[in-house]
């Protein structure tokens, strides 16, 4: 068994920062992609930012030059660094991985959420 656990979400001013994580734990035998979705009040879930396998990063375009995502393979961690956060950054921000585990399944794991609010 699986399980993502997030960290690093709250409150904040227009303008701050905030750094989220996910710890990845469980029976892994392969850590491939790991991103960050978000799912915004009477919004669909919508990716944020991607750390793929191969390293590439691909962001959503709202988030370009504000957020960054890294990824600590020894710690089975994905960070997501949210800066100049916006209003409509008000979000339940969650992790998401693929992962090869100890019955040599690919599966998709998400966390459970952590709430990020933004407010003016």
């Amino acid at each position: 068994q699986v399980q993502l656990v997030e960290s690093g979400g709250g409150l904040v001013e227009a303008g701050g920062s905030l750094r989220l994580s996910c710890v990845a734990s469980g029976s892994i035998s392969k850590i491939h992609h790991m991103g960050w979705y978000r799912q915004g009040p009477g919004i669909d879930r919508e990716l944020v930012a991607l750390h793929a396998s191969d390293g590439t990063v691909t962001y959503e375009d709202s988030v370009k030059g504000r957020f960054t995502i890294s990824r600590d393979d020894a710690k089975n961690t994905v960070y997501l660094q949210l800066s100049r956060l916006k209003l409509e950054d008000t979000a339940v921000y969650y992790c998401y991985s693929v992962i090869t585990d100890w019955d040599r399944a690919i599966k998709t794991y998400w966390g459970q959420g952590t709430q990020v609010a933004v407010s003016s």
